[in-house]
């Protein structure tokens, strides 16, 4: 398989609980609540040991022989315990003290004088809590249940009271730890020269007012998805100083019709109280698709919100100090009446950084990093062409996970070399062991991939080969582009298509069959050949015409591609992309058959050792004839 890696590359959302869920939640903690009581409540009436009733008189007559050792008195109970630890329980009379009773049926001064008599008086709450605690449980019970049910059925109110209100997250200016300003961002040049014409204004609208100009009111940012739109529109809000609303597309969108709409009212109402402000809609194509395209009627939700959006930012009051800013990675199917003058007329095309940018990003997700000595961010800058600014910060972070994972204190320039693989690419899975057999032939395809690269001019340089199994890929072949470019010639397609082709090639020379290692280099290259015929006219036959669009329809989860031409140009197409691919084909066979000493010699190296670096791999084909090209600098890949 062969990929090209291009050479430019707080949510306070509401949970919603069905009803049906709360409300055998709230039995069951009612259930367990009343088990808790009733052991509470048994364990508190059985504390006392078991005893046995007796008569005053037969008591009197035990405490006379000497059988009891003391008497406990409690109101008019008497708890009577004996020599032998047993407890008798009687009651005493009401007309007399209890050692007058005892005196009456006999029990001596002396005898009395050498029991333990203790007189507990019970106090009026104890007491009370005692007798009345068989009826305030079940009282109690009750009121704890319906003070659940009304908090549930009040958090239902609310719940519903809330739903058309706005989910945007606010940071508000004197928020410290949230702030970001252009200090905090490298690259991204133009894009932030074009931005601070919004914070000039937010912070001087007067010097605008004057001279008779208006801000635009709306600003889009276009970029590939981690160029960093959304980290530039939280500076802009930070350089001015003033209150930014972040919300996604998606979060206006719900199943009912109108509520979209409503969300928009009270974001924009928000913000026009809280003005100078920035509203920040990301991921903006989710409501802000081109209308009338046949799916879901003309009254949906999504084209209701999309409506009540147009109305705030162009209707019929002006929003002054309210900028709205937008982000998307697909412009193209945004519609027209958003893009219009007086709405999302400042467009902002952020690129992926080069090679310079690359570097300052580096050192900004390596500022809280402990980095060893050897580390040279400059070198990484050049191996990693179209990375993004997030492909960056997880790099970094990879490195100095490996780092920590093999109990280093510091991260080395080898950690960063190899999470650029591991970014790329994927872990690797030395746990996934093949078969001698498949071994061998990943050996021979990449080695294919690898003498093709090296040899043809306009291929770019091999930076490293490998047969460990990195995510989905068998192997792979690390390509080195001598410099970052913007611009990709016919010649270059075609020894990349050709390079793509090697390890189909290879397999079929050594084992004349074919394995499934090369779907994805076929689907690579063709896709490549079709695009140079219908997308870029570099078709001798075909002409100078844009036949297809870059970027295609998708519809019941398939893509589907705009086709504005006839069957007899539809068979010139695929007759051209066969050609392509034939003589790609044939190039490849042939490099292979002039160079099948050294292919032979880079396969078992292979074999033998799983990774070959540059500079064996060099040094390899070096000795074999082969001229080297310029020296590496930044990466691509080419896989099975």
């Amino acid at each position: 398989m062969v990929t090209n890696i291009p050479n430019s590359s707080q949510n306070n959302r509401n949970s919603l609980i069905p009803p049906k869920m709360n409300f055998i939640n709230i039995i069951l903690t009612v259930i367990v609540a009343f088990l808790l009581i009733t052991g509470a409540y048994s364990q508190f009436v059985n504390t006392s040991e078991p005893t046995t009733p007796i008569s005053l008189s037969a008591l009197a007559n035990d405490i006379e022989r000497g059988k009891v050792t003391s008497l406990n008195i409690n109101g008019d109970q008497v708890i009577a315990k004996y020599v032998d630890k047993s407890l008798k329980t009687t009651q005493k009379e009401n007309d007399a003290s209890f050692t007058e009773s005892l005196l009456r049926f006999g029990v001596s001064v002396t005898r009395l004088a050498t029991t333990t008599i203790t007189v507990n008086q019970p106090s009026g709450l104890g007491y009370w809590l005692a007798e009345l605690a068989p009826f305030l449980a079940p009282v109690i019970f009750l009121v704890f249940f319906i003070w659940l049910l009304s908090r549930q059925v009040k958090g239902a109110g609310m719940q519903a009271l809330s739903f058309g209100q706005s989910k945007a997250r606010i940071t508000m200016p004197d928020d410290k730890k949230q702030k970001v300003t252009f200090k905090d961002i490298a690259g991204a040049k133009e894009a932030k020269q074009e931005l601070l014409e919004i914070v000039d204004f937010l912070k001087n609208p007067k010097k605008f007012i004057e001279i008779g100009a208006e801000i635009p009111k709306g600003v889009l940012l276009m970029g590939a998805p981690g160029t960093g739109k959304t980290l530039l529109a939280r500076a802009v809000a930070g350089e001015a100083n003033v209150a930014f609303f972040a919300i996604s597309g998606s979060e206006f969108v719900e199943m009912f019709v109108g509520v979209g709409a409503s969300r928009v009212r009270d974001l924009f109402k928000m913000a026009k109280q809280t003005a100078p402000a920035i509203v920040f809609v990301d991921e903006i194509d989710a409501v802000g698709r081109a209308r009338g395209s046949g799916m879901g009627g003309g009254n949906d939700e999504r084209e209701q919100t999309l409506n009540q959006i147009l109305v705030e930012m162009d209707g019929f009051e002006p929003n002054e100090k309210v900028i709205v800013m937008a982000a998307t990675n697909r412009p193209d199917v945004l519609d027209p009446a958003l893009l219009r003058p007086g709405r999302f007329d400042r467009r902002v095309v952020i690129d992926l950084p080069d090679r310079g940018d690359r570097e300052e990003i580096l050192k900004i997700h390596a500022a809280k990093k402990q980095l060893a000595e050897d580390v040279n961010l400059n070198i990484v800058a050049e191996r990693t062409p179209g990375f993004s600014g997030a492909d960056l910060a997880s790099l970094m972070n990879e490195a100095a996970i490996l780092a920590a994972r093999e109990d280093r204190a510091k991260i080395g320039q080898f950690d960063l070399i190899r999470s650029i693989e591991k970014v790329m690419l994927g872990p690797e899975r030395r746990s996934h062991i093949l078969s001698a057999q498949e071994k061998e032939i990943t050996a021979y395809h990449e080695a294919g991939h690898a003498i093709i690269a090296s040899v043809l001019p306009y291929a770019d340089p091999v930076h490293k080969i490998s047969i460990i199994s990195r995510g989905r890929a068998a192997g792979y072949t690390l390509k080195l582009p001598l410099e970052d470019k913007k611009l990709q010639s016919r010649k270059e397609f075609l020894d990349d298509i050709a390079v793509s082709l090697g390890g189909y090639v290879a397999e079929r020379m050594i084992y004349d069959d074919f394995t499934t290692g090369a779907s994805n280099d076929l689907q690579v290259a063709t896709t490549l050949a079709r695009a140079m015929v219908t997308q870029y006219g570099m078709s001798e036959k075909i002409g100078p015409v844009a036949l297809e669009s870059p970027v295609g329809k998708v519809l019941f989860g398939q893509g589907v591609t705009d086709r504005d031409y006839s069957e007899k140009v539809a068979a010139e197409i695929d007759a051209e992309v066969t050609r392509i691919m034939t003589e790609a084909r044939m190039l490849a066979e042939k490099t292979l058959k002039q160079h099948e000493k050294i292919f032979e010699i880079v396969a078992q190296r292979l074999v033998e050792k799983e990774t070959i670096e540059r500079d064996e791999y060099e040094s390899l084909i070096t000795a074999q004839g082969i001229v080297l090209k310029k020296k590496v600098g930044a990466v691509s890949e080419v896989r099975p």
